[in-house]
């Protein structure tokens, strides 16, 4: 079984899998990644959702290399022995390469504030604490995401967030598909 996990239940709307709404943010997506993983083990795990990009335009089709957590200061975690950055299961993210030759593969810097990620292409905000959850409970995991913005454009009426989420559905359903063939 794949456990399909978005910060809103739109972002899953017409998904055939297994879901989980994970809430907005790095806390919440994490805490309850973490509690769903201690309730059910699935076989993998696809973090799925909007996300902003510098780069490519919407409705751009991303797979996530790994998730680099910007918010936390990377001496910092190297002294501490914690990790910053989570990379994507390698069978998953070469499935996906497959069933979505389209898409860019980047890294996705994940960070708690719009605006906040300035060294990465693509920013979103709950990718590594979702990933991170899945890499502690031993679940193969994969961020795939879909761009609405420029995560500089201030205004939030020229972001193009219905057009991701169907693209987004769209690339999911793809990606479970050839999933389940395998």
């Amino acid at each position: 079984m794949i456990l399909v996990v978005a910060a809103t239940a739109r972002e899953l709307e017409q998904i055939e899998a297994e879901t989980l709404v994970c809430g907005i943010g790095p806390v919440e997506a994490g805490v309850a990644t973490a509690r769903r993983l201690a309730e059910r083990r699935p076989d993998a795990l696809l973090h799925v959702g909007v996300a902003g990009a510098r780069d490519i335009p919407p409705p751009g089709l991303v797979i996530g290399s790994e998730a680099v957590y910007v918010d936390l200061d990377e001496g910092l975690t190297q002294r501490l022995g914690i990790p910053r950055r989570v990379e994507a299961d390698p069978g998953l993210l070469a499935a996906a390469r497959a069933a979505l030759p389209e898409a860019v593969v980047r890294p996705i810097g994940p960070s708690a504030s719009v605006g906040g990620v300035t060294w990465f292409d693509v920013e979103a905000m709950e990718g590594f604490s979702v990933l991170r959850a899945a890499q502690l409970a031993g679940v193969p995991a994969l961020e795939l995401r879909t761009i609405s913005n420029d995560p500089d454009e201030p205004d939030r009426a020229k972001w193009q967030i219905p057009e991701a989420i169907v693209a987004l559905r769209a690339a999911t359903q793809r990606l479970l598909a050839a999933l389940a063939s395998t």
